[in-house]
């Protein structure tokens, strides 16, 4: 499995950020636990094309690039701050720019940060919707992390570590079932 990659992305717009510093402990940690590749982007990668692309084709090359490593992860983890309840209109954007079956059948980790306990519900009620659309496999552990779970900028909190090792579990389980899925295919 060493072509596999895991991608973050992390739709917070500035740097450094918590969320994406959130985005990147989930992903590095997937990808050392299950021998992945890891790559990391946020939208400042996304460079100057993005804010007024309307269609894929008018991105730059570097905001193709950042596209179709989304596209072409095995796994994904995807983070947002909360900004009144959701996630910001830039972050909406990137996914407006794929096609609706880019994503169908990819195994995602749904996060998100927000700076207290009101904004919890992110992850089911807006980030879960969205990648539903793109029938994307959303897994079941989903993690909200707010301004006390940080500590210098790092998780700090057991209970959000404990979610993060649940649902990297969970993507473990869904790849390796991948792979036989493949194999079984194959044959």
């Amino acid at each position: 499995m060493s072509s596999a990659s895991v991608v973050g992305f992390s739709g917070n717009i500035t740097r450094p950020s918590k969320t994406r510093g959130f985005v990147e402990y989930v992903s590095n940690d997937a990808a050392r636990r299950h021998g992945l590749a890891s790559s990391i982007y946020d939208l400042e990668d996304l460079g100057p094309s993005f804010s007024s692309a309307r269609w894929p084709g008018q991105l730059d090359s570097q905001a193709q690039d950042v596209v179709e490593a989304v596209i072409a992860a095995d796994l994904l983890v995807i983070g947002t701050p909360t900004f009144k309840g959701s996630y910001s209109g830039l972050f909406k954007h990137f996914f407006d720019l794929l096609d609706p079956a880019a994503l169908r059948g990819k195994p995602v980790i749904l996060l998100a940060t927000g700076g207290g306990d009101r904004h919890a519900l992110i992850v089911e009620h807006q980030l879960r919707p969205l990648f539903g659309f793109f029938e994307a496999l959303a897994l079941p552990t989903a993690i909200y992390a707010s301004e006390r779970d940080f500590e210098d900028g790092e998780i700090a909190s057991p209970a959000i570590r404990a979610r993060c090792m649940q649902a990297i579990t969970e993507a473990g389980i869904v790849l390796n079932n991948a792979g036989g899925q493949a194999q079984l295919a194959a044959e």
